[in-house]
């Protein structure tokens, strides 16, 4: 089985290897983008366009906003491959009766301060996750930025107290359907562009249910689905990380 591993990497590699002669030099000005002139128009058309002073965040969430819907789509695929993988092994384990992990059956009690420290730490925390979802179209941040930080408060919880406790609240359940609120918020965000006459996820037709300024409705729209992305950002990055230190044990499987 190793060698198969083996031999699938490598002509994946040597694929990648050999794609990479047609990929245009770095730095070079005769680039696809460069050569539509999609850069200059960006600079010189994105805050007209969208209403938000943030270039990065208004090619990402609205010009190449398909590209992000399926960047999100493969976060959320991936948690859920690592969670089956793993899980596969666990059952396997458990029907064979395999005892469950002495981290796991054997807690030592959590230290007081660190507890202590990381419950006035996460709020704060939590707080600046929320800054930097909210002003994501309008400074540097947005969904997955804000998404990973969220995410490391709930790490922290779980570092500072126990899996399980941790576990119980937030679980795996709810981190899975969590993640696929996410996609469906983006998703159905775009596809509710069609209603109104326009193409998916072109926000601009949105504008009547939107009450503000009607080149506001594509700005608003970035907030929206950035949210989209921080609620599965957030879930997959707390799943991957239970997974991989509890060995694929859920909070339920571990008691």
């Amino acid at each position: 089985m190793k060698i198969i591993h083996l031999l699938i990497v490598v002509i994946l590699g040597g694929l990648l290897i050999f794609a990479e002669k047609d990929f245009p030099a770095w730095g070079s000005a005769d680039t696809p983008a460069n050569h539509a002139r999609l850069s200059e128009y960006y600079i010189q058309h994105v805050y007209d366009d969208t209403y938000v002073p943030n270039m990065v965040t208004a090619v990402l969430a609205d010009y190449r906003s398909y590209d992000t819907m399926f960047e999100t789509t493969v976060v959320f695929i991936a948690g859920l491959a690592i969670f089956t993988i793993l899980n596969v092994g666990t059952l396997k384990e458990q029907k064979e009766g395999i005892p469950i992990p002495a981290r796991l059956s054997s807690v030592a009690p959590p230290d007081l301060i660190v507890k202590t420290s990381c419950r006035v730490l996460v709020p704060i925390i939590q707080m600046f996750a929320l800054y930097v979802l909210a002003h994501g179209h309008h400074s540097p941040g947005g969904g997955f930025q804000g998404g990973v930080i969220l995410a490391a408060s709930f790490i922290m919880l779980e570092l500072s107290t126990d899996l399980r406790e941790e576990g119980e609240k937030f679980t795996n359940k709810i981190a899975i359907i969590l993640g696929a609120v996410g996609v469906i918020i983006y998703a159905g965000w775009g596809i509710l562009a069609l209603f109104f006459g326009g193409p998916m996820l072109d926000y601009s037709v949105l504008s009547p249910i939107i009450p503000d300024i009607p080149g506001m409705a594509r700005s608003h729209s970035m907030l929206i689905v950035e949210v989209g992305v921080a609620f599965t950002v957030t879930s997959i990055m707390v799943l991957i990380f239970r997974q991989l230190v509890s060995g694929g044990y859920t909070p339920s499987e571990s008691n």
